[in-house]
Formats: structure tokens, C-alpha cells, sequence
């Protein structure tokens, strides 16, 4: 997929303070400096996108390696949405996915709000009712 003028990817997981601001400006559940700095270095292979300089987009995978992975983490500033750059991470991850799978590997995803609808661009599908996602939270905070 095409970039945008101005606009370039990275294969490399976002900062710490970039993590935490994407996270927050789209809504996504805060994470604290600790936790960011605990688990982004933990990431499988990630993806950012920058404009002028500046981090604009993120994505990321984590997981064993080859039977289970998760994607997670897909943010895109929304003063620069609407331009195809969450399209752009997700086929950067995909691609990422599709190379270097062994056999048979399971890719989840959380679907907030409206994003099941890129999501379902890149075949992913809701698992219910034969399978029902779960979570808890744990905050030691």
C-alpha cells in the first residue's frame, strides 16, 4: 500500500512517550511510562508512521512467535485520519505475518467501536458464537 506525500513507515516499535500520547489521543485505554517501558521491547515486530517528524501511527504484534499472535495497539492521530494510514498498518502487519509464519499460526485482534471494519478488510471475523473473547484487568497502580 501507498503512503501518502509526507508520510513514511518504520518497522520499529513506537517511544515510550509516543506509545503513551497515540494511545491516548485515540482513546485508547491509557498505559502508564512503566508498563510501556516493560512491554514495548517485548514486541514481535511493529510498524510507525511518521509525518515531519513526528509519530502519527502505530502497530504492533506480540505473541510466541509462531502459534499464537496478537495484534495490538493500532492508533492512527486523528488529525491524520481518513487518509488510508490505518490500512497502511495493518497491511504492514499482515505482510510481516504472512512472510514469516511457520505452519499455521492464530492472529487475534480486539475490535474496538467501528475498526472491525478495516479489520474485516484483512479477513478477520467475529469468533462468536462459537468462541467468546475474555479479559481481565489487573492495575497494581
Amino acid at each position: 500500500m501507498h503512503l501518502p506525500a509526507g508520510y513514511t513507515a518504520h518497522h520499529q516499535a513506537p517511544d515510550v512517550e509516543d506509545y503513551c500520547r497515540l494511545r491516548h489521543i485515540c482513546g485508547l485505554t491509557p498505559r502508564s511510562v512503566i508498563a510501556a517501558e516493560a512491554g514495548l521491547p517485548n514486541t514481535l515486530f511493529a510498524v510507525i508512521i511518521r509525518h515531519a517528524g513526528e509519530t502519527i501511527g502505530m502497530g504492533r504484534i506480540v505473541g510466541d512467535g509462531a502459534l499464537f499472535l496478537h495484534i495490538v495497539d493500532i492508533a492512527v492521530d486523528p488529525d491524520h485520519q481518513g487518509q488510508g494510514l490505518g490500512k497502511v498498518v495493518m497491511a504492514t502487519l499482515m505482510a510481516h505475518i504472512e512472510a514469516t509464519a511457520l505452519a499455521e499460526v492464530h492472529v487475534s485482534l480486539m475490535a474496538d467501536g467501528e475498526a472491525h471494519r478495516l479489520y474485516a478488510q484483512f479477513g478477520f471475523e467475529p469468533v462468536a458464537p462459537r468462541s467468546l473473547g475474555m479479559a481481565v484487568w489487573i492495575n497494581k497502580q
